[in-house]
């Protein structure tokens, strides 16, 4: 049974969309209360042309899209790729979001992810979450050479297109053309795995740890 306190990480502003958005829409129509903390808007990897605070509003308007309003949600301000300068302070960072806001789920990134910004991420989550919280990580298969499915999220088909929805607000992604974004791979891999488990969609994620 998924938890009613959910806090989702995403190293940079598209990362949870991307790897659980159909979750987190689910989550929404439960009723779950939420945290969502990005840590990067990317401002380095823009289009050429771009206001620095792209990716900021086009993540703000996700959430307004997601009915989450600024108390569901922190951004901070790190540069893209530079996140393993600063583990110490991103570890107190997640210890205070612990204490504060007490999750009973924490969502974040793959500890076998090979972006830099993610491994930091991913780490500091476990350092900061591994006595309190249960910890799963999404899926994000461009960045992974290994990736356990051991937990299924099913999702119905509004949820999946949902986060079709969410992810036409990166705008400034979209304009990359990266497949990744393609509708065609969002609803080719939650079919896949919705296959997997008798369901007409689904996610996957990998269990760090599980406490009940």
């Amino acid at each position: 049974m998924i938890k009613n306190k959910i806090l989702i990480l995403s190293p940079h502003t598209d990362d949870a969309e991307l790897g659980c958005g159909g979750a987190i829409a689910k989550f929404v129509e439960e009723k779950k209360d939420i945290l969502w903390y990005a840590f990067s808007t990317a401002e380095d990897s823009l289009p050429q042309g771009c206001h620095k605070d792209t990716l900021r509003n086009e993540f703000i308007d996700v959430c307004n899209q997601l009915k989450l309003n600024e108390n569901h949600y922190i951004i901070d301000n790190y540069a893209v790729r530079k996140l393993p300068n600063y583990r110490q302070e991103i570890l107190e960072k997640l210890v205070s979001v612990k204490n504060d806001f007490k999750p009973d789920l924490v969502i974040g990134p793959s500890l076998n992810d090979f972006h830099q910004d993610h491994q930091v991420i991913a780490n500091e989550m476990v350092r900061a979450f591994k006595s309190s919280s249960s910890i799963i990580s999404y899926e994000l298969p461009w960045n992974h050479i290994d990736f356990s499915t051991q937990m299924f999220i099913p999702c119905k088909k509004e949820h999946i297109l949902k986060k079709l929805e969410i992810l036409s607000c990166y705008k400034s992604q979209v304009e990359k053309q990266r497949e990744y974004f393609s509708k065609d791979f969002i609803l080719g891999l939650a079919k896949t795995r919705g296959i997997q488990i008798n369901s007409k969609f689904a996610e996957a994620f990998e269990v760090i740890r599980w406490i009940e």
